[in-house]
């Protein structure tokens, strides 16, 4: 990814990580010049840097040097940038009535595919004698119902919020991306399929999955990965 030095904005991030997937898009939609800086949490000096910053230690937050701001959450992060830093897409509509379509499907897929997704993901790397198997059931059964879910919102829909891309696509991504290789939705959501297809050929969806794919190998279903997304090696 290119990083501007001194740029105004910081982005810290780990480029597997799909939260840090869902800025990154918004950022490349709009041709945002930022800085970023990949987060170790296992090196103290990365991690001192991200807590003294933003003490809950989660990922991503934002950085505002200009403004002297730190900005948590993703989708504060995204109406953060639409608001200081608006590009040529526009995420967030100026329709009262849009943007609340947008919010409740950006928390949609953070709450009801990318939770319980990464529920699994984590269980996978617990130790023995750690693992959740009821917690891992109940997180299939909410994919389900949020792949049903989702299959009748697409009705007739460009994009998950209406005819323009949006937020609440920028959260699509990742959510759905890391969510097949766990329960897959191509076989039996068509509608649901088309549009992921649809957002995999947007540049922004396709750099930040590039950018992602040298630390693929460390993800639990690694094996569950597309072909198409991983670079051949002699």
């Amino acid at each position: 990814m290119d990083n501007y030095r001194n740029s105004d904005l910081v982005l810290y991030l780990h480029p597997l990580a799909s939260f840090c997937h869902k800025v990154l898009i918004a950022l490349y939609e709009n041709g945002a010049k930022f800085e970023s800086k990949l987060v170790d949490l296992s090196d103290n000096d990365s991690r001192d840097e991200l807590l003294s910053q933003w003490s809950v230690g989660k990922i991503p937050i934002l950085r505002d040097r200009l403004h002297k701001k730190t900005i948590p959450e993703t989708s504060i992060i995204i109406e953060y940038l639409d608001m200081k830093y608006p590009g040529k897409v526009k995420l967030i509509p100026d329709d009262p009535n849009l943007v609340l379509e947008v919010r409740l499907w950006d928390r949609f897929f953070d709450m009801y595919v990318s939770d319980p997704m990464q529920k699994i993901v984590l269980d996978q790397i617990r130790p023995d004698g750690k693992h959740d198997p009821y917690g891992v059931d109940q997180s299939i059964t909410k994919l389900s119902i949020a792949y049903e879910m989702l299959e009748a919102q697409l009705n007739s829909k460009e994009f998950i919020a209406g005819e323009f891309f949006s937020m609440a696509d920028c959260s699509a991504v990742p959510a759905l991306f890391f969510a097949d290789t766990i329960l897959s939705f191509r076989n039996d959501y068509p509608k649901l399929t088309n549009y992921y297809e649809r957002l995999l050929k947007r540049h922004s969806v396709m750099r930040t999955i590039e950018e992602a794919e040298p630390y693929f190998q460390l993800y639990p279903f690694y094996d569950k990965i597309p072909k198409k997304f991983i670079k051949k090696t002699i």
